[in-house]
């Protein structure tokens, strides 16, 4: 039996949101997401019994409350999370950032497509981050 696959998606703007799980809906239909609107969100679900542990986290870079780097930070500092893919998304294609995300704690960090062609290239490579 296949392991259920669940995504942990963090990211302040609720159409981006949707149009990442429409994404990966048509890559993979049978991947759930449990979303979050800031990196605060996203840790206390993490954090919550009540919800599935995390197969695979995508954050936002830039969110109010925690951003994406501060809430990789906090991913990264709990022991059951560590070996769980991270992957950053932003809005800019800055090296600094991106170098900044990877050492934080990200595998990956990937800039945000302005068509859904290129939203769907990213979502694959988002879901081959899905650990075994």
């Amino acid at each position: 039996m296949e392991k259920s696959k669940t995504i942990y998606l963090a990211d302040d703007d609720a159409d981006d949101r949707f149009l990442i799980k429409e994404a990966a809906k048509e890559i993979d239909p049978n991947v759930t997401f449990v979303e979050a609107e800031n990196g605060s969100e996203l840790m206390e679900k993490i954090e919550s019994d009540e919800i599935p542990d995390p197969s695979l986290i995508v954050v936002d870079m830039n969110m109010p409350v925690m951003n994406g780097l501060e809430a990789v930070e906090a991913i990264r500092s709990n022991p059951d999370l560590d070996d769980v893919p991270a992957v950053m998304l932003s809005t800019s294609n800055d090296p600094e950032l991106a170098n900044k995300a990877l050492k934080s704690g990200a595998n990956e960090v990937l800039v945000k497509p302005n068509t859904f062609k290129g939203l769907l290239e990213v979502v694959k490579r988002i879901i081959n981050w899905f650990r075994p």
